[in-house]
């Protein structure tokens, strides 16, 4: 009974009052166990509480059951019913429900008509709320409930245009509403008409006319730099009266307010200008190769989808005069040097003429009359030679015709091939400077620049010299600035530096690409990474320094590569921090410090991951105290947290190096030859440079005196290349250039 009244009274409190009469019924149970007890006054008396208790528990549980159903909405309708004048009806309909349904709980019941139509009756006491926020929600519910109806005796008065008698009268709408009377009719007959873009497109109570919203797009039109706010002030100014939500409401229906976003993510929107973004640009080209790398590994084409995005992103650039370079023109003499160092070459033992570009014997000379070449022999005395033209009847041979030319010259040009080698043998690996060279060999300084730097167009790769490409798929990227005082940057704090990007095999010492970019920041960064990738290198691990540009742009265009950062570099920034936060002699005034960056370079010396992380948990531990005493020390902190996941992968580990040191190096041996320039005079000459360096460093041997597992061999041999039949590993050996000058058709690469 107690649990009963509970549930009717709805009161929560009531399920403890549950036990009080188990405890009354043990209460009269214990006489069984000590009858000598029960007989005492105390006991009795106690059981005589109990019992009062149970029934004052009663009494007040049946008072709030009452309370709860006089208070409830239902009691108090039927009350209202009663005192409208319905008497003992209003009584009997508390029993009996609905007066005409006869149903004691609410329902809804939707039918399909014969016409199509829906019909729904509704019965019962309901709720709704719909919130003000937007007047959109609001005429939902006006027309809700204008389309209730009601039986009984039909209405001539407030019928509709679809001939009904709603139940809720116009006039009472707009008092509850208060709304004009003729937007009711004018949102009903957008009902009825099913004109929606009115209806439910409309957000304010003023009505947009097509003369309006002419207005507000010509506005817009005539100034699309603008915003909302100011083509609403524009026309407040010509004395318009439209508001400011009719002005959002064109711009967002008219598609504009979208175009604008667009064009403002995309251009340069002034009313001077019009031109694209450079962030924008670049990402987008960059996305551009991603797609085309993704599909050239797969040996899939693009889809027509992709096919017009890269055409127009190659229109947007013509458009705005970003073209690409135009690639080197390549010297016929130095196409014959470029068969000479880099080709598979033996002696030709017959007198007969072959073809200078593709080695062919299939030769007819052009005509009988010689021509007179001038040369240099190897006194330096200037010598004439009858050469005759001919035709080369090969047909993979795109030149058509030649001067034939004994071994040793080279067409346009009256130095021997001997002395255009040498020339460039004594500049990169004798690491001597133009004017020295050409003093030597007795020609101008600009002569053995246009020599040296002719080999600046990019070198083949690797798949198309040796038909593969090898690396031990540990890769280490890192920059250095250099003075480039001519190129297009805008003028800023940085204007003439530049960035040489490298990449270079920890384990090899292979100089796998090498680049100048005008920005140290995340899109030269990822247009880097592209370059290294569509040379066909995928690397299993990516080391760098601290930088962060790198993190998320190494697992997109390597998803299978680790991300390893430069232990030393960390544990020198933390040294840094160190003497920034507590000054430079922090080791004698902040002894605990001095220990604190002993501890976290312990971290690091660690055999396993386990011991490592125990150790860093244990640094981790200080930071409060550290943190309390100075709260400039949370950054050391912070930076050792934020770095951790990409330290202590290479504990434990035979494939990830600890350091950058590789990278480092390389750096070095290419300032050997960087610091005779005194810096680029532009970009082009940089990056003509910077081929020539590739080139040289990755043919020429490591020192005597480096370490033995590198002693004597050049990267591309330490990578696992043969080059021992490529001239090129002669010269950059710094040995003599013996060897024959000529070469046979099927030996030419």
């Amino acid at each position: 009974m107690i649990g009963l009244l509970g549930q009717a009274s709805g009161q929560p409190g009531t399920v403890w009052w549950l036990g009080l009469p188990w405890l009354l019924w043990g209460w009269e149970w214990s006489r069984w166990g000590w009858p000598r007890l029960a007989r005492q006054p105390e006991w009795q008396l106690l059981g005589w509480l109990l019992w009062q208790g149970q029934r004052l528990v009663v009494v007040v549980g049946l008072g709030q059951s009452v309370l709860a159903f006089v208070g409830s909405e239902l009691w108090l309708s039927q009350v209202d019913d009663m005192l409208a004048g319905e008497g003992l009806g209003g009584w009997a309909g508390l029993s009996l429900g609905c007066l005409v349904c006869g149903r004691q709980e609410p329902w809804v019941q939707v039918e399909r008509q014969a016409d199509g139509s829906y019909g729904g009756d509704i019965c019962g006491h309901f709720r709704l709320r719909v919130s003000g926020d937007e007047p959109f929600r609001m005429r939902l519910l006006i027309l809700f409930l204008r389309l209730l109806e009601v039986a009984g005796p039909e209405r001539v008065i407030g019928r509709t245009r679809d001939d009904r008698a709603p139940f809720v009268r116009q006039t009472q709408i707009a008092e509850w509403f208060q709304v004009r009377q003729p937007n009711v009719s004018r949102w009903e007959r957008y009902w009825l008409a099913g004109n929606w873009p009115d209806l439910l497109s409309l957000k304010m109570v003023e009505v947009l006319t097509q003369e309006v919203r002419a207005e507000i797009v010509g506005v817009c039109a005539a100034f699309p730099w603008w915003g909302i706010k100011q083509v609403h002030q524009y026309l407040q100014q010509q004395g318009r009266p439209i508001s400011y939500a009719q002005v959002r409401q064109v711009v967002e229906e008219s598609g504009w307010g979208q175009l604008r976003q667009t064009l403002q993510q995309r251009y340069h929107l002034r009313a001077d200008s019009f031109r694209p973004r450079d962030g924008w640009l670049v990402g987008h080209l960059l996305g551009q190769v991603e797609t085309l790398l993704a599909h050239l590994e797969a040996g899939a084409g693009l889809t027509p989808q992709e096919q017009l995005s890269l055409t127009e992103v190659q229109i947007l650039a013509a458009e705005a005069g970003i073209t690409a370079p135009p690639p080197l023109k390549a010297l016929p003499w130095l196409l014959r040097l470029e068969q000479v160092l880099f080709g598979q070459w033996q002696a030709v033992t017959d007198d007969q003429v072959r073809c200078t570009y593709c080695g062919s014997s299939q030769v007819v000379r052009k005509s009988n009359k010689p021509r007179l070449k001038k040369y240099y022999d190897a006194q330096g005395q200037l010598q004439t030679f009858e050469v005759y033209r001919y035709y080369c009847r090969n047909r993979a041979c795109d030149k058509g015709s030649f001067t034939h030319l004994p071994p040793g010259l080279t067409p346009y040009s009256p130095y021997r091939t001997e002395t255009k080698l040498l020339a460039l043998q004594m500049y990169g690996w004798g690491y001597s400077t133009y004017r020295r060279t050409g003093q030597a060999l007795g020609v101008s300084r600009m002569t053995v620049y246009f020599w040296v730097s002719a080999w600046g167009y990019d070198l083949l790769p690797m798949a198309a010299l040796f038909g593969l490409v090898k690396s031990s798929g540990v890769v280490g990227v890192d920059e250095k600035y250099v003075l480039v005082p001519k190129n297009d940057k805008p003028a800023e704090k940085m204007k003439r530096w530049m960035y040489v990007y490298l990449a270079v095999d920890v384990y090899t010492y292979d100089l796998l690409h090498i680049a100048i970019y005008a920005h140290k920041d995340k899109d030269n960064a990822l247009a880097f990474l592209l370059a290294l990738r569509a040379k066909g290198y995928q690397p299993r691990v990516v080391v760098t320094d601290l930088r962060r540009d790198y993190g998320r742009d190494i697992g997109r265009i390597f998803p299978k590569a680790v991300h390893h950062e430069c232990i030393f570099h960390a544990l020198q920034h933390i040294g840094q921090s160190c003497r920034k936060i507590y000054g430079a002699d922090y080791a004698q005034t902040q002894p605990d410090v001095a220990a604190l960056r002993q501890a976290m370079a312990h971290i690091f010396q660690a055999k396993t991951k386990r011991t490592a992380q125990q150790r860093y948990d244990q640094v981790m531990m200080l930071q409060e105290q550290f943190v309390q005493e100075n709260p400039e020390a949370i950054a050391i902190f912070d930076f050792l947290e934020r770095h951790w996941p990409t330290l202590v992968n290479a504990i434990e580990s035979k494939l990830i190096p600890k350091t950058n040191n590789a990278v480092e190096m390389v750096i070095r041996r290419f300032d050997q030859h960087y610091q005779n320039f005194c810096g680029f005079e532009s970009i082009a000459s940089a990056q003509l440079y910077l081929a020539v360096f590739e080139k040289l460093y990755r043919f020429t041997p490591f020192s005597d005196d480096a370490q033995p597992t590198i002693r004597g061999k050049s990267p591309l041999q330490l990578a696992g290349y043969d080059i021992s039949h490529m001239p090129m590993a002669t010269l950059c050996q710094g040995l003599s250039l013996d060897w024959p000058l000529a070469m046979v058709e099927e030996d030419v690469p």
